[in-house]
């Protein structure tokens, strides 16, 4: 069997940090990226490569492999706030790095797997692609417009083997989550606990934080042997919040 090269972007820490060493594993080569070069230095598993990149510099993508086979995108970033408050200079820098970045790492990576004949890519959503929550406008319209770009890549894509999926979990133990809950508790006039359970947590039936690794295994799962026609879909690993 032929090794597969991955990118994964986001990768110094949390989720990407997870798929990387997830898809490592497997047997996949393995390129991280990410603007922390020292969150990098701890990927010391063998069959991964690092990069450092600033994934909001869209000319700069062009500079990254090409020769991809899968394609994990993941980076993002968060911020909490009113709509009428909203910077939009920050709602502009989050969606170039959580919408147009992919699309352009997308766009670059297809025409290699188009050759091959075999291609995954993986889009790391939320439950925000899905459902909205208050203050959270760029990333809630970030995180929409990755799930329309993964369906598109879809139904393109299936005539030369590639599929493209969203992965959307609910809130996962990361710096992005723990690091939103002082914004959030200025904002609801709580204590950083209390934003933990009456605020992240109100909407999930199954009471915790997701762990990276669960959102690895079902990465690895969308670049497993069983994927083939499993493509234009979201893969909700949400505790329940979307049954209501």
């Amino acid at each position: 069997m032929e090794t597969r090269r991955a990118l994964v972007t986001g990768a110094a820490s949390g989720i990407g940090a997870a798929c990387a060493r997830r898809l490592a594993a497997d047997g996949v080569q393995v390129v991280a990226v990410d603007y922390d070069a020292e969150g990098l230095r701890e990927l010391t598993t063998k069959g991964i490569q690092t990069l450092t990149a600033d994934l909001a510099d869209l000319d700069g993508l062009t500079q990254l492999p090409t020769d991809i086979d899968i394609l994990v995108n993941n980076a993002g970033v968060q911020q909490v706030a009113p709509v009428e408050q909203f910077p939009p200079e920050r709602f502009g820098y989050i969606l170039r790095l959580m919408l147009e970045s992919p699309f352009r790492l997308i766009r670059q990576t297809l025409p290699h797997m188009y050759g091959r004949g075999w291609g995954r890519v993986v889009n790391i959503s939320s439950v925000h692609g899905l459902r909205a929550s208050p203050f959270k406008v760029a990333y809630v319209a970030a995180k929409h417009g990755l799930e329309g770009l993964s369906k598109v890549v879809a139904l393109e894509g299936a005539s030369h083997g590639v599929t493209s999926n969203c992965v959307n979990p609910a809130y996962v133990r990361t710096p992005l989550v723990t690091a939103q809950l002082a914004d959030q508790a200025l904002i609801h006039g709580l204590t950083e606990a209390e934003v933990l359970d009456q605020v992240l947590l109100e909407p999930v039936a199954v009471k915790r934080l997701i762990e990276p690794a669960e959102v690895a295994e079902l990465v690895a799962l969308l670049c497993g042997p069983a994927s083939a026609s499993l493509t234009g879909s979201s893969l909700v690993l949400d505790g329940g919040w979307t049954a209501h």
